[in-house]
């Protein structure tokens, strides 16, 4: 067995998005004195999902009961809302709407306020006037009114993780592209692009648009492959428009929103996304090919059996993203005044989502564990919203991990959890 002192850390933790920074504080906040590094290939923390998205702070209201999204973001929402607050973060809690424009919509309506009073959350149905009681210009045959959601700067959360990791002992390093792993009965050996390698007991995957490489490198199977989507925004040029959130009315079949109008921390409103295929891992535009990622994802059967089961959906999400005026009338449905001039483009975010090779999209988180790993396999939205509960869980799951290779929780921890 190797000596503690053999060891670069305790914990080696891939990926600095917000999973694997809360799961950093996690570790150090329920075992302080444990030695947790996070290696991250970019040159500062989330710079992908997390710094990519609209800032929602999910209620949870649209995933089934029991499932570990529907528990984390219940739970999570309330834990970052009181986050945000002690830490001084930007946020709010401004509810949202979810409005129905067709009737065929409407038994999907009812059945989101059933699961949302199923959750515990604040939820009100309205007709249309009182629709225009909280959003004057957005048109709808009926909606609902969720109280629970907000909204925050997740950058800023994830720069408060990085903080408070480093100010336990905790080491961040960026610009530290893992290249190679070697598991071995002790623990694993992890090799970045500059030839550097990093000995720990456990490894913690939250590589998120690369995770699946990741587990694939420890010389796992993970029985999915991340098919990258990129979300196209625009920004909404009269503001005054919107007062808070408005979102159309889920199709139950794709675990994307639809184009919905989200009035941020800083008062811009964002419009969008739509979701359609990226041509890279990090294809923030058509532009944007990686032919070695394009290759891997049509080489997994599941992308074609998406391809063939989803053609109808995905060619007018297509549509949509070439089209200004398309997606304009996307827009309409919810808020006829909107014109194209008053949407400018915004910065596109890519949504990591794991799909199984029988096409299967994943549609709950997915962690996974081996030999001194843990693998967390699909964790887009609302991952930002649920990473304080994930976090914990992912942390849990390691420091049981690192009891194999003869690990003892420091003598500090004792009686401090969370």
């Amino acid at each position: 067995m190797m000596t503690r002192a053999a060891y670069d850390c305790d914990v080696l933790v891939i990926g600095g998005g917000i999973v694997g920074l809360s799961t950093a504080y996690a570790i150090t906040r329920t075992a302080p004195g444990t030695r947790v590094t996070v290696l991250e290939k970019e040159w500062g923390p989330a710079r992908h999902q997390t710094g990519r998205n609209s800032g929602v702070i999910h209620s949870g209201i649209y995933y089934r009961p029991g499932s570990l999204k529907a528990r984390y973001a219940v739970r999570g929402a309330a834990e970052m809302v009181d986050f945000c607050a002690e830490h001084g973060i930007a946020h709010a809690v401004t509810g949202k709407l979810i409005v129905a424009t067709e009737r065929s919509e409407l038994p999907r309506l009812h059945a989101l306020v059933q699961r949302g009073r199923q959750h515990g959350l604040p939820v009100r149905e309205l007709g249309p006037a009182q629709i225009t009681e909280y959003e004057p210009r957005v048109r709808g045959l009926a909606a609902i009114r969720v109280g629970s959601t907000g909204v925050c700067d997740f950058g800023a959360v994830a720069g408060r993780f990085v903080a408070e990791v480093s100010g336990a002992g905790g080491v961040i390093r960026y610009g530290a592209e893992v290249t190679a792993i070697d598991r071995r009965p002790w623990g694993v050996a992890v090799r970045t692009a500059d030839g550097t390698v990093v000995r720990a007991r456990v490894l913690v995957n939250c590589a998120g648009l690369h995770c699946d490489r990741v587990a694939r490198l420890a010389g796992d199977d993970p029985g999915m492959r991340i098919v990258p989507f990129r979300g196209e925004y625009y920004e909404l040029a009269r503001p005054e428009l919107v007062r808070g959130l408005v979102y159309p009315v889920p199709d139950p079949a794709f675990p994307f929103l639809g184009v919905h109008l989200t009035r941020g921390h800083d008062g811009g409103v964002h419009v969008g996304p739509n979701a359609v295929p990226a041509l890279a891992r990090e294809g923030y535009g058509w532009p944007v090919v990686h032919p070695r990622e394009l290759a891997d994802t049509l080489a997994w059967p599941g992308t074609w059996r998406i391809a063939r089961r989803h053609w109808r959906y995905g060619a007018g999400e297509v549509h949509r993203s070439l089209s200004k005026h398309a997606f304009t009338q996307a827009v309409r449905r919810l808020l006829p005044e909107v014109t194209e001039a008053d949407l400018r483009p915004a910065p596109a975010g890519v949504r990591a989502q794991a799909v199984l090779r029988d096409g299967t999209l994943v549609d709950d988180f997915l962690i996974r564990e081996a030999p001194h790993t843990v693998h967390v396999l699909n964790a887009p939205s609302p991952a930002a919203t649920a990473s304080l509960p994930i976090g914990r869980e992912v942390a849990r799951r390691a420091l049981l991990r690192a009891r194999e290779t003869g690990w003892r929780p420091p003598a500090v921890e004792s009686g401090h959890c969370v």
